[in-house]
């Protein structure tokens, strides 16, 4: 009998291998995450809100991670390796961001974070990775007045958004316009960027009484009294509105515009977090000559972006998400987007996923986005990109009335409130101040 097992032996321990073979093969390819899994893929994170009051932004920015990953792993992933997207949903919860990056960066051991909208998710987050060597890619504009080691910002800084739209605005092109309302929602974002705003606008001359700001908090509803105040503001002409109202309360915000008889012509809005995405969900009847402040629209001709948008739209409906190819891109999906594009390329130089390698590895990489070649910078974390402001069109679009010469180098501390603040990782370990 024992004879008769040792023969059939070497067959039984064939077969086993075979059989683990079989297994290990099939779970690469469901995305598990086991032992044996993980020695064939690479985990990231995907920190979006998928409920609550910024899911109107932020879902398609988890999308346009997730077609990132499609792509790069049709084309044989990073180093060999599969990515793994680990989605996760904050539901617009600051206190539950935290969570789900401490979740990420110790249960998951993602090897980076894809993730946050909104300055106080960010800024929520923030301590989380710092302590754990975590690396977030953030994809939408911001403040500034931050230089983190362990974040790599594709948003724009102050001096590639808010600045130029401003300037834009008081130029002839722009209209010449003297008075400014200021009108945000309640958190980082708009207050810091309201304060370099006033700083840039006093120093061109514009007297303090011709600036008024005012915020409401997430999820406002009601602007009837707010409208009331700006249409009496701009009724000896020259008035505009820099917004920076974020989430589900644009959509209040633009009808109640027009429903107390405002337009483009009479009081444009000039926006910061408004772009095609948001433009979906909204009358577009009543926005249109309104503007926005970006880094790329959709309109955008390169033939890199007109192949990106195709494939945007198809990625949508193959995968059954709501809109299918009637989806649209916009500044922040372009940036999500080509943040996943900017860690594989710096792991692929680095030959390894190792945090402090692929940061090292990012300084000074340039990568051919939708938006055209984009390089990060050489010390500082941020991207150089160009800037372009649009006006709305009936179709939710935006006709690009004007864009910057070339790359617009990136300033985390504006000149305007902190002239002695700079940043440089490389030679300065971050933040420093200017001699």
């Amino acid at each position: 009998m024992r004879n008769a097992f040792l023969k059939q032996l070497p067959i039984l321990l064939l077969g086993a291998t075979a059989l683990f073979s079989s297994c290990n093969n099939s779970a690469g390819k469901t995305g598990s995450s086991d032992s044996a899994t993980s020695k064939e893929t690479v985990k990231i994170g995907v920190l979006h809100s998928l409920s609550g009051t910024m899911a109107i932004s932020e879902v398609s920015l988890r999308d346009a991670v997730q077609m990132a990953v499609d792509e790069i792993n049709a084309k044989g992933g990073v180093l060999g390796k599969q990515i793994e997207p680990v989605i996760v949903d904050p539901a617009s919860d600051w206190d539950l961001f935290a969570e789900k990056a401490k979740e990420l960066l110790i249960d998951k051991k993602v090897s980076a974070v894809f993730g946050c909208w909104t300055s106080v998710s960010r800024k929520s987050v923030l301590p989380v990775f710092e302590q754990n060597n975590g690396l977030l890619f953030y994809p939408v504009q911001y403040e500034g007045e931050e230089c983190s080691n362990s974040v790599i910002y594709t948003g724009a800084t102050p001096n590639q958004q808010l600045i130029p739209a401003a300037e834009y605005l008081m130029s002839e092109k722009g209209g010449g316009y003297k008075k400014f309302y200021l009108l945000g929602t309640d958190y980082v974002f708009p207050r810091t960027a309201n304060k370099i705003l006033k700083a840039y606008l006093l120093s061109k001359g514009i007297p303090k009484e011709n600036i008024i700001e005012e915020y409401t908090p997430f999820h406002h509803q009601d602007y009837q009294t707010i409208i009331s105040k700006v249409k009496r503001f701009a009724a000896d002409g020259k008035a505009c509105i820099l917004s920076t109202i974020n989430g589900d309360s644009n959509v209040p915000f633009y009808k109640e515009f027009a429903n107390q008889g405002l337009s483009a012509a009479t009081c444009p809005i000039m926006a910061f977090s408004v772009a095609e995405d948001e433009l979906r969900s909204m009358d577009t009847e009543f926005l249109v000559g309104h503007l926005a402040a970006w880094n790329y629209f959709q309109s955008n001709d390169l033939p890199e972006n007109k192949k990106f948008v195709a494939d945007f739209k198809a990625f949508c409906a193959k995968k059954g998400l709501p809109g299918g190819d009637k989806r649209v891109t916009d500044d922040p999906i372009c940036w999500a987007y080509t943040g996943v594009y900017l860690w594989a390329k710096a792991a692929e130089k680095a030959g390894s996923f190792d945090v402090s390698k692929v940061r090292n590895a990012l300084y000074g990489l340039d990568y051919p986005s939708p938006d055209g070649l984009v390089k990060m910078d050489p010390r500082n974390h941020h991207l150089a990109k160009p800037v372009v402001i649009g006006e709305i069109k009936p179709d939710g679009q935006f006709d690009i009335i004007w864009k910057s010469e070339g790359l617009v180098d990136p300033q985390p501390w504006s000149p305007l409130t902190s002239p002695d603040k700079d940043c440089d990782w490389v030679n300065h370990n971050g933040t420093y101040a200017k001699k």
